[in-house]
């Protein structure tokens, strides 16, 4: 599956989920909201344990010197990814943060959870939605050059299914924002065009780069995954009304991603392509 054809679908799917809450306003819960969310994050964090992070530790072994095991020392390759869930968790100690869990209100029902903080206002929000679908879009780009088609469209099942929630979340908000209606626009569009965006940035520049570039921004996007997918289910998981069923959405996620993987590798889809 071309880069391009992966770029459309994402698009598209975060317009369709960005434009949803219009068609279902009251027909989903946020409880059903939650578990969406739930089994997305589960989803993405078995992507980037299980895939992207591996993935960038082979790319870093393919292109050692003689006698060595990996390009870099093992401790830079595991501190890439904690620079990667720094990153996200200091945008987010600024206030560029996504929060997908401070929209599962039941809105239709005019009551929510008292102690969750919202956003001031939609343009907050979308910006900062759209700077994780950046990360998002680095992730693919990168996992689209490392490995072969069915190893990126592993990464983009994850996303995909990560970002319908968030992009609910998104158009919940701005269902509510009447106010700004422009800006709920331009938000939607900005949040829909990010991942696509870069993901095809990233490739194109990528494509022809040092493969020891290409194995640290895999374990760097890895660790925005490993933010994103924690970030977004511990608020539920630290609720005693929540937390048993937040838990098992979760495992529920990583258990279907990993299926999707070793179904996919029985099959013999995922031979590396460097």
């Amino acid at each position: 599956m071309s880069i391009l054809l992966l770029a459309f679908a994402i698009l598209v799917i975060s317009l369709i989920g960005g434009l949803a809450p219009r068609a279902f306003a009251g027909r989903l819960s946020g409880e059903q909201l939650e578990s969406m969310t739930g089994i997305a994050s589960g989803l993405l964090l078995a992507s980037a344990l299980l895939v992207v992070i591996p993935e960038g530790f082979h790319t870093a072994a393919e292109t050692a010197e003689d006698g060595e095991a990996f390009a870099y020392e093992p401790a830079v390759l595991g501190l890439t990814v904690l620079a990667g869930f720094v990153a996200m968790l200091l945008l987010e100690g600024f206030g560029v943060g996504h929060a997908v869990h401070e929209e599962h209100h039941d809105h239709a029902r005019g009551h929510g959870h008292p102690h969750v903080h919202h956003p001031t206002s939609i343009s907050v929000l979308a910006a900062g939605l759209s700077v994780h679908a950046l990360a998002d879009g680095l992730a693919i780009g990168s996992a689209a050059v490392a490995g072969d088609a069915a190893f990126s469209v592993l990464v983009t099942i994850a996303v995909l299914l990560h970002r319908i929630p968030a992009a609910f979340s998104l158009g919940m908000f701005a269902l509510h924002t009447t106010e700004d209606a422009p800006a709920a626009v331009r938000g939607l569009i900005a949040f829909a065009l990010a991942t696509p965006i870069t993901m095809v940035v990233s490739y194109l520049l990528l494509d022809e780069a040092d493969e020891r570039l290409i194995a640290l921004t895999l374990l760097f996007s890895a660790g925005t995954f490993v933010y994103v997918a924690t970030v977004d289910t511990l608020p539920a998981v630290h609720n005693p009304e929540t937390g048993r069923r937040s838990v098992l959405n979760v495992l529920i996620g990583a258990g279907l991603f990993t299926m999707l993987l070793f179904g996919a590798d029985a099959a013999g889809l995922l031979d590396h392509a460097h």
